[in-house]
């Protein structure tokens, strides 16, 4: 017998059995657990920015932002990790929204909690210091924090090309993209594809 022959006696499985099969492969039972995972951080992101509206002219939901984070990672950047994903999609809901750390790690784990936490800044501190800390603190953050800096980069820097804020003149455009370069330049050698997408984005500075 090749090991293309079907054994004497041998049924194909019907559909239902196929699919508890497939439901029970250690492989496919993972899968559907991360999918769960970042179905749920949507559900959760998009009820604490609920009420909250981008800056842009046209006041986009602010949901928008964060589903263009975990866009920009998986078709750019080529990142898979079910952890940087969440993290993405709930990466402003401790600074922009009443969500604390505690319940963060009581829903969704540790690991992303960590994430969130770790480019949360601390709104308590002037705005000019705390983005410098953003600066000083970039080379220093962990792989999956730098992956979604360069996400949240690059897509801050589309919409301020595409769409900005009414009320910003073009020097205050062109000092938030020469401070998000600070940033970024702390994060260099993490992800290649995501670097070239924020060099791209800032050459559209002006």
């Amino acid at each position: 017998m090749t090991p293309t022959d079907t054994p004497t006696g041998y049924d194909e499985p019907s559909q239902q059995e196929s699919i508890i099969l497939a439901m029970t492969n250690p492989a496919v039972a993972h899968s559907f657990a991360e999918a769960r995972r970042l179905i749920h951080a949507l559900a959760f992101a998009a009820h604490k920015h609920r009420d909250q509206r981008r800056k842009d002219k046209d006041a986009s939901p602010y949901i928008n932002h964060p589903i263009a984070l975990a866009h920009i990672l998986i078709s750019e950047g080529g990142v898979s990790d079910a952890v940087v994903l969440c993290a993405a999609i709930l990466h402003d809901t401790i600074e922009d929204t009443e969500t604390s750390y505690s319940e963060l790690r009581a829903a969704f784990g540790t690991e992303i909690a960590d994430v969130v936490r770790e480019v949360t800044d601390d709104k308590s501190l002037a705005k000019a210091t705390r983005k410098q800390l953003q600066i000083e603190h970039a080379a220093h953050a962990s792989p999956r924090a730098k992956l979604v800096k360069l996400a949240d980069k690059v897509a801050n820097l589309r919409d301020l090309a595409s769409t900005p804020p009414h009320d910003w003149s073009i020097d205050r455009r062109r000092a938030y993209f020469d401070w998000a370069k600070q940033v970024i330049d702390g994060v260099r050698g993490t992800n290649a594809q995501l670097e070239a997408a924020f060099d791209k984005a800032y050459a559209a500075r002006g």
